[in-house]
């Protein structure tokens, strides 16, 4: 092959790759902004926490799951971003629709779910709509700011509502004992999921000044240059 026609190759896998890109942060951002708009029609109607998960479910289970292929975007170098910091960043969030949501009642009716529902379908709507923009260069300079400082609140509000869902799911864990493994088994092996969710939760003190430390040196990176320099 010549270099011309491998040059060709590599441009025609780039702009595959970026049409790609484009789409999946397009349907992205329309998924989250449904989410944030069916919340709040939901709660401005009187709606209460007993059938609130009902009405998200499948849009929160669909495009949350969705986010799993941000790890493979970082993983075959389709994006720039880190694979362990991408990877710890969806994996918390999978985790607590597909460990804690999905799996009990408890969860779903935790004063949490719209606390980090609410915060996730704002900030994912405003982070995929900025990476939409920013692949064709059409990113607004308020798109900008807001996609590096909505997340000073936003984030925590998050990690409260995780946590929260994570605790109120934990008396049903014990007590139907789901997913455990006790003795005596053929495997001598043992495993208490509501001790690992316990664990789990614990490890939010540690990990939190991480991610969010790691986005403070993004809006410092992102916001801190000379406008005149950037045009």
């Amino acid at each position: 092959m010549s270099p011309k026609s491998a040059s060709a190759k590599k441009t025609d896998v780039s702009s595959i790759g970026k049409l790609y890109l484009i789409a999946y942060n397009t349907v992205q951002t329309l998924g989250w902004g449904y989410l944030l708009l069916q919340t709040l029609l939901y709660f401005l109607n009187r709606g209460n926490l007993d059938n609130y998960w009902t009405e998200i479910k499948w849009t929160v289970v669909i495009f949350q799951n969705a986010a799993i292929l941000e790890v493979v975007h970082a993983a075959t170098g389709l994006v720039p971003s880190g694979v362990v910091t991408t990877l710890a960043q969806v994996y918390s969030r999978v985790f607590l629709v597909c460990g804690a949501l999905l799996a009990t009642t408890g969860a779903t009716l935790s004063p949490g779910l719209p606390l980090c529902v609410l915060a996730w379908s704002i900030t994912e709507t405003i982070r995929y709509a900025y990476y939409a923009l920013n692949l064709v260069k059409l990113v607004p300079h308020f798109l900008l700011v807001t996609r590096y400082s909505t997340f000073l609140a936003l984030y925590p509000l998050g990690v409260t509502g995780e946590l929260l869902c994570m605790y109120h799911a934990l008396d049903e864990i014990a007590e139907r004992q789901l997913w455990s493994v006790s003795m005596p088994n053929p495997y001598n092996f043992v495993f208490s999921y509501y001790h690992f969710l316990v664990f789990y939760m614990f490890l939010y003190i540690p990990l939190f000044p991480v991610l969010f430390g790691h986005m403070m040196s993004q809006r410092r990176k992102m916001l801190g240059k000379d406008p005149k320099k950037t045009h």
